[in-house]
C-alpha cells in the first residue's frame, strides 16, 4: 500500500480499500472489524468542517478576509506578500489548504497584472520625460498612431511617412524596449510574480497546521492518538493551537523574509518603511479596494456564517482547555470535537439565506453545495489508512518493525526524532501528505514505546513535518494550483521550497524542545502508554 500511494498506480482512495478486500483473505482481521475501523470521528468532524467551508465559499466570506487583511499591510511589493501570507495563513486554519489556494490566487493573478500594467504605464511615462517631450510626446504619438490607422485604411501609407519626415519625430521618438521575457517587461517584475505566487502555497500549507481541523493530517494524527492512547487528553483543540500558533507565526516570518530576499532583494527598509507610493502602489490599492468594493456591504448570509464560525472556534477552544475545566466535564468521555462540528454544522441546512416566503425557502447551504465541497476520496484513504494501523498492530508488524529500529535509542531522542523529521519531509515531496502520516504513524509510535520516549515527542513532530511538502508542485495541490498561472517553474519551486524546508524542521524542533515540552509533558514517559520492556513486551 505504501508504494501504492507513493506512485498512485491506482487511485489514492482505491488502494485504501485494500485492508477490506485482503485482512479477510489472509486471516488477519474479520470484514467485519475491518469495516468497523473506516469510518471513526475524524469523519464527523470532518463532515461539520465542511459544512462550515461550504458556507464561506457560497458566500465569500472568504474573499472579504483575505481582500481585508491584504489590504491593512500595504501595497508595495514587500507589504503586499506579507499581507497574501496572513491572510492565506488564517483562512487555511478554517479551510482546506487547496481551497483557500484555489479563493486567493485570483485575487493574486489580478493584483499581478495590475501591477504589471502599472510598470508600462510608469516606465512610459519616465521614458518620455527623459526625452523631454513628457506628456505631449505621448498625445503627439497616439495622434500619430490613429493617423497611421486612419492611412492604412486608405491606402496612404507614403504620405504618412512622408509628414513623419517632415516633422523630423522618427529620432525623438523612440521605440519601447522588447520585453524582458514575454509577458514581463522587467527582470524586477517576473521575480515579484514568482515570489508572490510561492508566498501563497507556502502560507497555506503553514496555516493549515495552526488547528486540528486545518489541515487531513493533523485529523489523522488526532484520531490515531484517540484509538490507540484512549487515555491520552492532552491532544485537544485547545492545546494544539497553543503549540502551533507560535510555529505558524515564526515560519511566517522567516519564510516572508527568506522569500523576500530570494525575489524581492534584501532592502527591508523600503518594504517595512516607505510612506510614499509609486505608481505600481497606487495602481496596486485601486484595484484591491476596487474589489473589495465590488463585493458590496456584508450580507445576511455573511454574518450568520461569521458567526458560526466565532462559535465554532469558541467551542472548540473551551472544550477541555487544559488548565481549567471545559464544558465537555458535564459530558465526561462523549463530548468531542466532532460534536461541536456536527452541531453548528447541522444550523447551516436550518437557517434560511434568505427571508422565507410561502413559495420557496432555501437554507444557507444545501446538500448539493455540501457534495460539492467534501473530499469523499480523503475519508476512504483516512478510513484504510486507520484499518492499515489496526492490521498492523494485530499482526504484530509494527512491534517486529520498532525492534528493529531501536538501536536508534542509543542516540540523543532529539536526534532520532530529527532523523524521522528528515525522513518524513523527503518521502512526503513525493507521497500525499495525508498516505506519508498514515505510513509512519503506526511504525514511530512503536518505536517511541520501544526506546521509553513520550509517543508524543514522537509522533507531533513527524505529523506537523508531513506537511513541508514546498519542493515540487505535485508534491501537493496547492503548489500545483500555483504552478498551472504559468509564473514558476519547477526549478524556482526547488530553490525556494528547500529554504522553506529547513526553515520548517528548526522552528518544529525549537518547538519541542521549548514550550512544547511542559505544554504537554513531553519530557516524561506518560501513564497513558504502555511500558514495554527489553524483549518488546
Amino acid at each position: 500500500m505504501a508504494v501504492y500511494w507513493m506512485t498512485e498506480v491506482l487511485p489514492l482512495s482505491v488502494t485504501a480499500l485494500l485492508p477490506a478486500l485482503l485482512f479477510p483473505l489472509f486471516g488477519i482481521m474479520k470484514s467485519s472489524q475491518v469495516a468497523s475501523v473506516y469510518f471513526k470521528d475524524f469523519h464527523l468532524l470532518l463532515l461539520g468542517v465542511i459544512c462550515l467551508a461550504t458556507s464561506i465559499e457560497k458566500w465569500g466570506l472568504h474573499q472579504r478576509i483575505a481582500l481585508r487583511l491584504v489590504t491593512g499591510f500595504g501595497v508595495n511589493p514587500g507589504m503586499l506578500m506579507l499581507g497574501f501570507m496572513v491572510g492565506c495563513a488564517f483562512l487555511s486554519m478554517w479551510l482546506s489548504n487547496t481551497s483557500t489556494v484555489a479563493m486567493v490566487m485570483p485575487i493574486v493573478e489580478a493584483v499581478i497584472q495590475q501591477v504589471l500594467n502599472a510598470s508600462e504605464e510608469a516606465s512610459k511615462d519616465h521614458k518620455g520625460a527623459l526625452n523631454g517631450i513628457s506628456n505631449l510626446a505621448l498625445q503627439l504619438e497616439g495622434k500619430l498612431i490613429l493617423c497611421a490607422l486612419t492611412a492604412s485604411k486608405q491606402g496612404l501609407q507614403s504620405q504618412f511617412r512622408q509628414l513623419l519626415r517632415n516633422q523630423n519625430l522618427l529620432r525623438s521618438v523612440k521605440q519601447a524596449p522588447p520585453p524582458y521575457n514575454g509577458k514581463y517587461r522587467t527582470h524586477e517584475d517576473h521575480m515579484m510574480c514568482k515570489g508572490l505566487s510561492l508566498c501563497i502555497a507556502y502560507s497555506s500549507s503553514i496555516g493549515g497546521l495552526t488547528t486540528l481541523s486545518g489541515t487531513s493530517t493533523n485529523l489523522i494524527f488526532a484520531e490515531y492518538i484517540y484509538q490507540y492512547y484512549p487515555d491520552c487528553t492532552v491532544i485537544n483543540f485547545g492545546n494544539w493551537f497553543v503549540l502551533c500558533l507560535p510555529i505558524c507565526i515564526i515560519m511566517l516570518i522567516l519564510s516572508w523574509i527568506f522569500l523576500h530576499w530570494m525575489y524581492l532583494g534584501s532592502n527591508f527598509r523600503a518594504s517595512l518603511c516607505s510612506r510614499q507610493r509609486s505608481e505600481k502602489e497606487k495602481h496596486t490599492a485601486r484595484v484591491l479596494r476596487d474589489q473589495y468594493n465590488s463585493l458590496g456591504p456584508i450580507s445576511w448570509q455573511e454574518i450568520i456564517t461569521m458567526i458560526i464560525f466565532i462559535l465554532m472556534a469558541i467551542l472548540w477552544f473551551t472544550r477541555n482547555p487544559g488548565f481549567m475545566p471545559g464544558w465537555s466535564a458535564f459530558y465526561p468521555g462523549y463530548a468531542t470535537d466532532a460534536t461541536v462540528a456536527l452541531l453548528l454544522g447541522f444550523t447551516f441546512f436550518i437557517i434560511p439565506a434568505h427571508k422565507p416566503n410561502a413559495e420557496h425557502y432555501e437554507a444557507l447551504i444545501t446538500w448539493k453545495d455540501f457534495q460539492a465541497c467534501m473530499p469523499w476520496e480523503i475519508s476512504l484513504l483516512v478510513g484504510g489508512g486507520f484499518a492499515l494501523a489496526e492490521g498492523t498492530k494485530i499482526s504484530g508488524l509494527s512491534t517486529w518493525v520498532a525492534e528493529l529500529l531501536t538501536p536508534l535509542g542509543s542516540l540523543p531522542p532529539l536526534a532520532t526524532v530529527t532523523i524521522a523529521c528528515l525522513i518524513v519531509t523527503s518521502i512526503t515531496e513525493v507521497a500525499s501528505n495525508a498516505a506519508t502520516t498514515t505510513i509512519f504513524l503506526p511504525i514511530l509510535a512503536p518505536l517511541a514505546e520501544a526506546i521509553g520516549v513520550n509517543p508524543l515527542y514522537m509522533l507531533i513532530p513527524t505529523a506537523l513535518c508531513v506537511s513541508f511538502s514546498f519542493l515540487l508542485p505535485v508534491s501537493n495541490p496547492p503548489n500545483a494550483i500555483v504552478f498551472t498561472y504559468g509564473h514558476l517553474t519547477s526549478m524556482d519551486m526547488v530553490k525556494a521550497g528547500l529554504g522553506l524546508n529547513v526553515i520548517g524542521v528548526l522552528t518544529v524542533l525549537l518547538a519541542l524542545t521549548t514550550w512544547g515540552t511542559p505544554l504537554l509533558n513531553l519530557d516524561t514517559y506518560p501513564d497513558w502508554a504502555p511500558v514495554v520492556n527489553g524483549t518488546g513486551v
